[in-house]
């Protein structure tokens, strides 16, 4: 699952959560044509730009992994399931985990029970995912969400603790500095960069 190059993703605009349970569901349909190979290829890039997608890692290799590391730890994978692309492999209290990925109607959801599905979000890009289930880990973890106030709540999945990606190597300066203005400047495509400098900087919007 390689992309060719890094390609800057440009986003469309917002959709609603799609229950992605409700109507078809898995990667058979999707690989019989339902599925956006630009869209595949753009999360792809994401991953393969992020230092943690470990690619074809089994999910015995990945447990090898994440057994000495604390709990909160996770790394993305290539699914072992031939319904599914993607395997996110976390740490928990109870030991490493597996939660397959889903995709279905263009939209990425972790898979789970027909009952849970329509209550989960789902993302236009894997990487959409695993960024807003951390982010929601480190502020239920920092306690900066008053009581009420979480927009996700109903989401089954909202108390899956993803705390810190496991590198595949030590990431470059350069990418280390893009996290860093990421974090910080929310419209990259403002700041006062040299064109080549925003462009490495868009390839990968994320924080994580």
């Amino acid at each position: 699952m390689k992309s060719p190059s890094a390609v800057i993703c440009r986003e469309k605009p917002p959709l609603s959560v799609y229950p992605y349970g409700s109507e078809r569901d898995g990667w058979e349909d999707a690989r019989d044509g339902d599925m956006n190979s630009a869209q595949i290829s753009c999360t792809i890039s994401h991953l393969e730009q992020a230092g943690w997608y470990w690619g074809a890692l089994s999910a015995a290799e990945a447990r090898r992994v994440l057994c000495p590391a604390l709990e909160g730890s996770f790394l993305m994978r290539d699914s072992s399931s031939p319904d599914n692309l993607l395997t996110l492999s976390v740490q928990t209290s109870a030991g490493p985990t597996h939660i397959r990925i889903c995709y279905c109607a263009g939209r990425f959801g972790l898979d789970a029970s027909l009952l849970a599905k329509p209550k989960l979000q789902s993302f236009r890009d894997a990487m959409d995912l695993v960024q807003f289930y951390s982010q929601a880990s480190r502020k239920r973890a920092e306690r900066l969400e008053p009581a009420g106030e979480d927009v996700a709540s109903e989401d089954p999945a909202i108390h899956l603790k993803l705390i810190k990606p496991l590198y595949v190597s030590v990431p470059a300066l350069q990418h280390l500095c893009r996290l860093a203005i990421n974090r910080r400047a929310p419209q990259v495509a403002a700041l006062p960069l040299p064109l080549r400098l925003k462009d490495y900087l868009l390839r990968y919007p994320y924080v994580l």
